[in-house]
């Protein structure tokens, strides 16, 4: 693992947990000994990746601390509504970079995300390939993989939307 693969690691995990996914101690743990092995400094960093099991309860306050140390602090927007498109478009990046498996990614976006907005529009081609992809069979004449490739697609134009209109405002 590079140096940046680390940071990108870190840099995840933080919005993963900002987004209350549940991240364990001991992926905390790994993380620290990733980004150490791999050349990251920080002052806080060697303690989290020497953490042993039964110092496992501090982890998050030391991962925490680590992210801060090196700038990686992610905060969501206070507004729930502004939160939820900030998870969409987390989501949607990484359907596009092939860090998550298309249909998982859609459907987090169909049953997080669409429902608690209301079904907005532009999210409405992703919740689309999540209702393709759940209830894909192969009688359809479509394969799965193509199904797969159509949410990446999809994903990637929601983002370039989304960058568009962050552009324009």
């Amino acid at each position: 693992m590079t140096r940046d693969d680390a940071l990108k690691q870190l840099s995840h995990i933080a919005r993963e947990r900002a987004f209350d996914r549940h991240v364990g101690s001991d992926r905390l743990i790994q993380a620290g000994l990733d980004a150490l092995i791999a050349g990251v400094e920080s002052p806080s960093l060697a303690m989290l990746a020497g953490l042993l099991r039964n110092e496992e309860p501090e982890a998050p306050a030391l991962f925490d601390q680590v992210l801060e140390e090196l700038g990686l602090l992610f905060h969501l927007p206070a507004d729930p509504r502004a939160a939820k498109w900030a998870m969409a478009y987390w989501i949607a990046g990484q359907i596009a970079d092939g860090t998550l498996d298309p249909a998982t990614g859609t459907h987090l976006i169909w049953a997080d995300i669409a429902y608690d907005l209301g079904y907005p529009e532009e999210l409405e081609p992703l919740v689309h390939c999540a209702h393709n992809l759940d209830g894909w069979e192969e009688s359809w004449g479509v394969s799965l993989e193509d199904m797969n490739k159509e949410a990446v697609e999809t994903a990637k134009q929601f983002l370039s939307k989304g960058s568009a209109a962050q552009a324009g405002s």
